[in-house]
C-alpha cells in the first residue's frame, strides 16, 4: 500500500511536468492523466478500505445478496432470518437495486479471488464505474472545447478529495453520481446536429432514473437542467418530455418490484424518502447548517484549490468567448444548489454531482491562461501560479486522505481480531465459533459482516442462527444476535450487533462472548472477567505542538502497556520519529483510544494464572 501512493503521486506529477512540452506525444500525456481518475480512486480504497454508518446499508446489502442469494420459495422466512436490513431498517427504506448489481457483477471476481476479498472487490467495482463516468465526461469535454480544456478537467479532478475519495462508498449518492456524470456529458456540444438531440434525451433520461432509483434531490438537478436547455434554447418541451416519461416508468418497473421482493411489502423506497425528508422534514433531525453553507463551506472544500471558484470559474463566465460554455456548466449547478439550500440539513454529499460541471468550467478558465503562455508576463505567472496551486492541491488532499483514513478504529479492530488474534486462542475452539459483540462505535465506524470473512471462497447459502432479541436504533449501525458467520478451517467468527440497552444491561448477554469491540470497556469489565488485549486509535483532531513534550502519556493513561493497533499505531510511530528530530515539536494527527478490544478470561485461564 505504501509504495502504491508515490507511484500514483508519480505519474501526477510526470504529467504535470509534460503538460507543456509539445515534444511529447499528446496520447502519453492523456493516457497518464486518465490513469490518475482510477489510480486514485483505488489507491484511496486501499488506503481507506473500511465503511461508516451511512454507507452502512448498501454494504451490508450487498453482502447479503452475496451470501444468502434471491431465495423462491419460502421468501419471506429466508429474508426475514437472514438479510441484515429486517432487524436494521434505517430511518428509510433504500433501494436493492445498487446491492444486486454490485453483488451480481463482483460473484465472479469474490470466487475467483476468495470472500475474505469481497468487501475490496464490491467497492472496487462501484469505484471503477463512477470513474468510467468521469473519463467519459472528460471525453465529452475534449469533444465539445477541446484537447487542452479536457487535460486541465483531469489534473484539476485529480487534485480534488472528496469524489476521488467517496467514489468507491456505497452510499446512495456515489450509486446516482456515475448516472449524474453521464448525463452532464451528454448535455455538452457534439460536432454531429443529428447526435445532439438523442444525447440531451439520454442525459434526461439518466437524471430521471437516478432520481427515481437512487436520490429523489437529483430531480431538482434534472429540472435546473431541462430549464437552462429550454431556456437557451437547446431542446424544446416535446422533446423533453418522452425521455421522461419512459425513463420514469422503466424506473419504477425496475425499483419497485425489485425493492418490494427484499423488503417483502409494496415500496417505491425514493418516494418514501423525499416524504420523510422534504415534506416531514425529519432529517432537521441529524442537524440544521445555515442557508449559506453550500456556497461558504461546502463547494470550497469539494474544489480544494481556491484558484478554481476565485478566478478560473470567473473567467469561463466572464470571457465573451468562454460565456457561453462556462454558463451551460455553472449556472443549472448553481441553481441547483441554491434552491437546495432550503433544506435544513446540509451535508456536501448530497451535491457531489455538481463538482464535474463545476470543475468543467475551471478547466475552460485553466486552459484559457496556459494558452496564452508566451504571450505576457501575466499569463506565464498565472500558468505557473495555476501549476503550483495543482500541486499543493494534490498535497492537501493526500494529507485529507491519510486524516481520514484514521476514522474507522472500528473496522481497524474486527480486522486485527479476524486476522491476528483468533489463531492465538489461549486454550482450544471447542465449538469451532467464536462469539464477538461490536458495540454502536465500533459498528458505525467500519465493522461490516464482510469484516468477519476469513475464507478463502465464497461461502454457500446457510441457515443463520436465530436472530431474536435486541432491539436497536434503526441506524443500521447495530445488530441483533449472531449473525454473520464465515470460516476459517474450523474456525468461525460471529458478529453480534445488539444495540438495546436493556439488553445489554443483563450479567448474562455478556457470557456468550469471547471477544468484545468497545468504546468504553469500564461498561463491559462490571460484567465479568476482561483483559484488554489491543486498542484501536482513531482520529481526535489535529494536534499542534511547537515546544518539547517528552512526558507526554497516552489519553488519560488507561491504555499504557496495552498495544496499540492499526494506523493508529503507525501514527504514533511517525509522531516518535518526528519528535525525536526536532526535540519533541510535532504537527499532524492526534491519535486517541476509540475502540478496545476485550477477551473474556476462561475459567481454566484464570486457574492457570493463579496458579
Amino acid at each position: 500500500m505504501t509504495t502504491i501512493q508515490p507511484f500514483v503521486s508519480g505519474l501526477f506529477i510526470l504529467s504535470l511536468l509534460i503538460f507543456l512540452r509539445p515534444a511529447f506525444k499528446m496520447r502519453l500525456i492523456d493516457t497518464c492523466l486518465s490513469l490518475l481518475i482510477p489510480g486514485l480512486i483505488l489507491v484511496h480504497l486501499l488506503i481507506a478500505p473500511y465503511t461508516k454508518v451511512e454507507e452502512s446499508f448498501n454494504i451490508q446489502a450487498t453482502h447479503d445478496v452475496l451470501v444468502y442469494g434471491t431465495p423462491t420459495s419460502d421468501i419471506n422466512h429466508k429474508l426475514s432470518s437472514s438479510y441484515d436490513h429486517f432487524t436494521f431498517p434505517g430511518a428509510v427504506p433504500r433501494t436493492f437495486i445498487g446491492p444486486v448489481l454490485l453483488a451480481g457483477i463482483s460473484q465472479p471476481l469474490v470466487t475467483i479471488l476468495g470472500f475474505e476479498y469481497a468487501q475490496l472487490i464490491v467497492r472496487a467495482v462501484l469505484g471503477l464505474f463512477n470513474s468510467a463516468a468521469l473519463l467519459i465526461f472528460a471525453s465529452n469535454l475534449r469533444r465539445a472545447y477541446g484537447s487542452g480544456v479536457a487535460r486541465w478537467y483531469l489534473v484539476l479532478q485529480a487534485s480534488q478529495f472528496h469524489v476521488i475519495f467517496y467514489a468507491s462508498r456505497t452510499l446512495p449518492n456515489m450509486f446516482a453520481f456515475g448516472l449524474t456524470t453521464l448525463a452532464f456529458g451528454m448535455f455538452l456540444p457534439h460536432p454531429n446536429p443529428k447526435s445532439i438531440l438523442p444525447r440531451q434525451r439520454l442525459g434526461i433520461a439518466l437524471f430521471v432514473f437516478a432520481a427515481v432509483v437512487f436520490r429523489s434531490e437529483i430531480a431538482l438537478l434534472l429540472a435546473t437542467s431541462a430549464l437552462y436547455l429550454l431556456i437557451v434554447p437547446a431542446i424544446s418541451l416535446e422533446q423533453l418530455i418522452p425521455p421522461f416519461v419512459i425513463s420514469f416508468l422503466v424506473a419504477l418497473l425496475v425499483s419497485v418490484p425489485v425493492d418490494s421482493y427484499f423488503w417483502q411489502k409494496p415500496l417505491w423506497p425514493e418516494l418514501w424518502g423525499f416524504y420523510y425528508n422534504a415534506i416531514l422534514g425529519i432529517s432537521s433531525d441529524w442537524g440544521v447548517s445555515p442557508w449559506h453553507y453550500y456556497f461558504t463551506s461546502a463547494i470550497p472544500r469539494l474544489l480544494v484549490n481556491p484558484l478554481t471558484y476565485m478566478i478560473l470559474i470567473p473567467i469561463s463566465l466572464r470571457h465573451p468567448a468562454l460565456a457561453p460554455a462556462g454558463r451551460r456548466l455553472v449556472i443549472p449547478s448553481l441553481l441547483f444548489i441554491a434552491i437546495y439550500s432550503l433544506q435544513p440539513h446540509k451535508e456536501a454529499r448530497f451535491i457531489f454531482y455538481v463538482v464535474p460541471p463545476l470543475t468543467a468550467a475551471a478547466a475552460l478558465g485553466a486552459n484559457f491562461i496556459s494558452n496564452r503562455f508566451s504571450k505576457s508576463i501575466v499569463y506565464k505567472l498565472l500558468t505557473l501560479a495555476l501549476i503550483v496551486s495543482v500541486l499543493v492541491s494534490f498535497v492537501a488532499s493526500s494529507a485529507m486522505l491519510l486524516v481520514s483514513s484514521l476514522n474507522y478504529p472500528g473496522g481497524e479492530a474486527l480486522a486485527y481480531l479476524r486476522d491476528n488474534l483468533i489463531l492465538q486462542q489461549p486454550e482450544p475452539i471447542s465449538s469451532g465459533v467464536i462469539p464477538v459483540h461490536a458495540d454502536v462505535l465500533a459498528c458505525m465506524t467500519g465493522v461490516t459482516l464482510f469484516g468477519t470473512a476469513t475464507t478463502s471462497a465464497l461461502p454457500s447459502l446457510h441457515n443463520p442462527p436465530n436472530t431474536g432479541g435486541g432491539g436497536g436504533t434503526g441506524s443500521g449501525a447495530g445488530g441483533s444476535d449472531l449473525i454473520g458467520t464465515h470460516g476459517r478451517g474450523s474456525v468461525k467468527l460471529a458478529l453480534d450487533k445488539t444495540e438495546d440497552e436493556t439488553t445489554l444491561a443483563r450479567d448474562d448477554f455478556w457470557t456468550r462472548f469471547d471477544y468484545i469491540l468497545s468504546e468504553d470497556p469500564q461498561k463491559v469489565t462490571n460484567k465479568g472477567r476482561w483483559e484488554t488485549v489491543g486498542v484501536v486509535k482513531g482520529l481526535g483532531g489535529v494536534e499542534v505542538q511547537l515546544t518539547p513534550n517528552p512526558t507526554e502519556k497516552g489519553e488519560g493513561g488507561e491504555d499504557e502497556g496495552v498495544v496499540v493497533v492499526g494506523k493508529g499505531a503507525l501514527v504514533e510511530q511517525l509522531k516518535q520519529r518526528i519528535e525525536k528530530l526536532t526535540g519533541g515539536r510535532w504537527i499532524g494527527p492526534r491519535a486517541v483510544p476509540r475502540i478496545y478490544i476485550l477477551r473474556r478470561i476462561k475459567e481454566s485461564s484464570r486457574r492457570a494464572v493463579d496458579a
